[in-house]
């Protein structure tokens, strides 16, 4: 079980920017990967960036240049800047944590945090 807990967020106007924190109540070191994802009324959940605990990371054409995610392993937080904001950035974003167990099968198990609320005015 992993417990995230949000933090940061809230409203900017376009071109503004915004840090989000993700703790996480257990080692992130033991977390395979860590992400962010959004949800925007009407569109499908989308992934914006994560973070594996090798450091790798990963971001989709939409933000790329844009966001930044970042760890602190001694902290157990997961760090999501988000520079030069559009208004398309608008939604609710959510701190993953996905554990990956080989026993004899490959399960994948995902904790989520409690949202946050992005809003970007044109």
């Amino acid at each position: 079980q992993v417990q995230l807990v949000e933090s940061g967020g809230g409203w900017v106007q376009d071109g503004g920017s915004l840090r989000f924190s993700c703790a996480a109540s257990r080692s992130i070191l033991s977390i395979n990967v860590m992400g962010w994802y959004r949800h925007a009324p009407g569109k499908q959940r989308e992934l914006v960036a994560s973070i594996t605990g090798g450091g790798s990371t990963y971001y989709p054409d939409s933000v790329k240049g844009r966001f930044s995610i970042s760890r602190n392993n001694s902290k157990n937080t997961v760090y999501l800047q988000m520079d030069s904001l559009k208004p398309e950035d608008t939604a609710v974003y959510y701190c993953n944590a996905r554990i990956v167990v080989m026993t004899g099968t490959l399960r994948t198990y995902d904790y989520w945090g409690q949202g946050t609320q992005v809003t970007v005015s044109s």
